[in-house]
């Protein structure tokens, strides 16, 4: 049995057992639980259109936080980037989404949704502006209106890592060609 202490003598271990005790025993309503704890929304498979792969992804990301990255075409400077992407933010909230927005460079924001179903029909809004470049949105890239001419490749999926494999077999190639073996025998 664990020893009696005096309030006073509680450290920060002792504090926090004492707060799981009192939680433990407490009635968390479902809302309030953290969405890694919540249950899953349950999937109405009737609403599948098995020719669209897009509306499984909706279905079950339908209630969950869901993250996209945004790219600002042309060369802007980063409080640009916080203007254009502002706007963005704010027209999306007129029509009642729940979005926050993080700025992460100079021409990169982050589009945060609390419900993740209606993330592809904000990538379609994102992608009809005349100052978006791109939409990351579950590791698929869709090019907006203002990307450039060599960027506007429908759907490329991670596109860097697919280079850099390349760069790996041209320096792979090269280094076999340099490391030939010679015929001749060295004495030692």
């Amino acid at each position: 049995p664990p020893k009696k202490k005096d309030i006073r003598d509680y450290n920060d271990a002792d504090m926090a057992r004492l707060l799981e005790q009192w939680e433990k025993d407490d009635d968390i309503e479902e809302g309030d639980l953290p969405e890694h704890k919540r249950p899953p929304a349950p999937i109405d498979f009737s609403k599948i259109d098995p020719g669209k792969p897009e509306s499984i992804l909706k279905l079950t990301k339908k209630g969950k936080t869901l993250m996209m990255f945004v790219t600002v075409s042309g060369n802007p400077t980063e409080k640009e980037t916080e203007e254009i992407t502002s706007l963005w933010q704010g027209s999306l909230f007129n029509a009642n989404y729940d979005v926050q927005r993080f700025i992460v460079g100079s021409n990169r924001a982050i589009f945060m949704l609390r419900d993740g179903g209606y993330a592809w029909e904000i990538k379609d809004f994102l992608i009809n502006q005349e100052r978006c470049a791109d939409v990351t949105l579950e590791g698929q890239v869709y090019p907006g209106k203002g990307a450039d001419g060599n960027e506007k490749v429908k759907n490329k999926t991670k596109p860097e890592k697919a280079k850099k494999k390349k760069d790996a077999e041209k320096k792979s190639n090269n280094v076999k060609e340099d490391n030939r073996a010679t015929n001749q025998r060295e004495e030692l």
